[in-house]
């Protein structure tokens, strides 16, 4: 059987004066005719499911979750060259509270470790805030707290510390950082600072040298503060 788009011609009558063998005479198809051929020869691609069972929505949900939580954001420079030193930038104001929020819970998660890890308060120290403004001088946009380094790598904040913790991604993390005590340092009540001893934190000092006179003490922050010796790893 000829396809639909080839046409025979009628053969003259035996009575023809000149009676000859015919072939049939093929037309060119057109486009339409080729397509109508594929379409019926092809089988028909099923489409992709819907994503309308909630079992296939969650799937998507905590695919894209683990994706995200795997990419994390590019390497900064270190604090630190101890590739198993835990860094935490936070705050302990309570000006903003939500920030505020978020520093303590961030804070209260890395102490649930059980980890030796250094806080740096930048309301205790403004030295704390331009470091970690030299460490995002490279991204625009304000720079939002707590902010947490693992072996000179930026990890992230309250959200990426909070989603890590629950999915135990942060444990393995710290793997390897120094143990840390339950208990709150005796010295500094786990505060991380204490008065300077020498000024007693007045930030004054006498200086008998030169002629006398009080002078600015050069053993404290601009709060008469200095390091905890008993549970900071190195003071000012």
């Amino acid at each position: 059987m000829w396809p639909p788009w080839i046409k025979t011609r009628a053969t003259h009558s035996p009575s023809s004066p000149s009676p000859s063998l015919h072939s049939p005479s093929l037309t060119f198809p057109t486009l339409k005719d080729l397509q109508s051929l594929i379409d019926a020869s092809s089988p028909a691609t099923p489409s992709p499911p819907a994503l309308s069972s909630p079992s296939l929505r969650v799937f998507h949900r905590v695919r894209l979750a683990a994706s995200a939580l795997r990419a994390f954001q590019r390497s900064l420079p270190p604090p630190s060259a101890d590739h198993r030193r835990v860094v935490f930038y936070f705050t302990s104001l309570r000006v903003v509270r939500s920030t505020f929020a978020d520093c303590r819970s961030a804070r209260s998660i890395l102490r649930s470790l059980r980890i030796s890890f250094d806080e740096r308060d930048v309301s205790l120290d403004h030295r704390f805030l331009e470091e970690l403004q030299s460490l995002f001088k490279h991204r625009h946009g304000k720079i939002s707290l707590p902010q947490l380094f693992i072996g000179g790598r930026h990890i992230g904040g309250a959200d990426e510390i909070r989603k890590l913790h629950e999915n135990g991604e942060l444990k393995r993390l710290v793997d390897g950082a120094p143990a840390g005590s339950a208990a709150a340092c005796e010295a500094c009540a786990g505060e991380r600072f204490v008065l300077c001893e020498k000024c007693s934190g007045s930030r004054k000092r006498y200086y008998e040298k030169g002629g006398g006179g009080f002078r600015i003490c050069n053993d404290c922050n601009e709060n008469g503060l200095r390091r905890c010796p008993d549970c900071c790893a190195a003071g000012f």
